[in-house]
């Protein structure tokens, strides 16, 4: 039989998350490579999930979302923005951000239009745009000289700029480099979406994941990008329950009832039970959230400590889940081979950088850890680092 599988979709296969995670079990290796927490989120939204299954709320929802899950949405982000959403036709319930993702890029990339992505970038990205039949045009995030963070040339965003370009799609905090685009970064992307009507898709599931003060500024925030902006959120990075999978798409009516379009025909729906319970955390645990951030920058610190001290070379983590780490001081170039080899060698796990990105030489001496995890569990993967020094690979 013929290979099954479309042929523009042929590259895609098992994800470097699954073969990671495969890899960490089989050795009993300690997983710092898939981004989920493991702690739970607040005990009210548990206990609201459960109290809403054993009161019946099992069947489907309404196609956009419950009325309440979009109302307090709506609220958030008037509340931390300044953003005025219309619950009804500007806010919709999604099977995650990824769904969000999957469903935007259907609607509104054609076969052949070009999308200005940032690599590296979340696997997802690559793989939706393909499937739409878009065009990637990949802009490099390199860490300045100065300051350590993964930026961008604005001269290279515009050049990538061509007359089938359609949409820029930006994820701020970044997974996985951790940085958070500032104003003066997002008034570039701003200008040239402006100058050559451009849409802009923003990935904002790590919105209240900052660090060190900085603040997450949304690009519908800036002059002119309100009307052409449309985003997506989840309650998975916002109150630790990356399992739950219940996100939401934002922005103005034509372009949210475009992903609506398509989405009624993957997914149509979202667990009920779960909305409801999100729509209660999210009007009533801003203090967890808070402290989530706090505890997860001082994880950041105590991963990136470790690290450094067991020969790595730290980048600069200003949000996320994710530090990235340059292996090349331990005398090592391609990170694909040491992620490979971690598990066995030290029994640790993590992500060889190299395949977030369409230029593969960029990240080929980078690995991305997670460092939401346990401090006990932290502690162990920098132990048994430190006492690798490359055996194995």
């Amino acid at each position: 039989m013929e290979e099954p599988l479309i042929e523009r979709m042929r590259v895609y296969g098992e994800t470097i998350f699954a073969e990671m995670t495969r890899l960490a079990t089989e050795t009993g290796s300690v997983n710092l490579g898939q981004g989920f927490p493991d702690t739970d989120g607040p005990r009210s939204l548990l206990e609201g999930a459960s109290r809403h299954v054993l009161e019946g709320v099992n069947q489907y929802p309404p196609g956009p979302g419950r009325p309440e899950l979009r109302q307090a949405v709506s609220r958030y982000r008037a509340r931390h923005y300044g953003i005025e959403l219309d619950p009804d036709s500007e806010v919709y319930i999604t099977v995650g951000a990824t769904a969000g993702i999957a469903a935007a890029m259907l609607a509104l990339v054609e076969r052949g239009d070009e999308v200005i992505v940032f690599e590296p970038m979340y696997d997802s990205y690559a793989a939706m745009i393909t499937l739409a039949g878009g065009v990637r045009r990949s802009v490099t995030l390199r860490p300045d000289a100065v300051s350590g963070r993964f930026t961008f040339d604005p001269e290279e965003l515009r050049a990538a700029v061509g007359p089938r370009t359609r949409m820029v799609l930006v994820n701020s905090p970044h997974n996985p480099t951790g940085t958070v685009f500032t104003p003066e970064e997002l008034e570039e992307i701003a200008r040239v979406c402006r100058e050559h009507d451009l849409i802009a898709f923003t990935d904002e599931v790590y919105e209240f994941l900052t660090f060190d003060g900085r603040p997450h500024v949304p690009l519908a925030t800036l002059p002119g990008m309100r009307e052409r902006t449309v985003s997506v959120s989840s309650v998975g990075k916002m109150f630790a329950v990356t399992g739950w999978k219940t996100g939401w798409v934002m922005g103005p009516e034509p372009l949210v009832s475009a992903v609506r379009t398509v989405n009624q025909f993957l997914t149509f729906s979202a667990n009920g039970a779960l909305q409801l319970a999100v729509a209660d955390a999210i009007d009533h645990e801003w203090a967890w959230v808070a402290a989530q951030r706090t505890a997860l920058q001082g994880k950041r610190d105590r991963l990136a400590s470790g690290l450094a001290a067991a020969g790595f070379e730290v980048g600069v983590s200003e949000g996320t889940y994710f530090v990235m780490a340059d292996i090349r001081p331990l005398g090592f170039d391609s990170g694909l081979d040491v992620a490979r080899a971690l598990p066995g060698g030290a029994g640790v796990a993590a992500v060889p950088a190299q395949v977030f990105y369409d230029h593969q030489e960029e990240g080929a001496h980078l690995l991305r850890f997670a460092f939401c995890k346990r401090d006990e569990v932290l502690d162990e993967a920098v132990s048994r680092l430190t006492g690798w020094h490359g055996r194995g690979a």
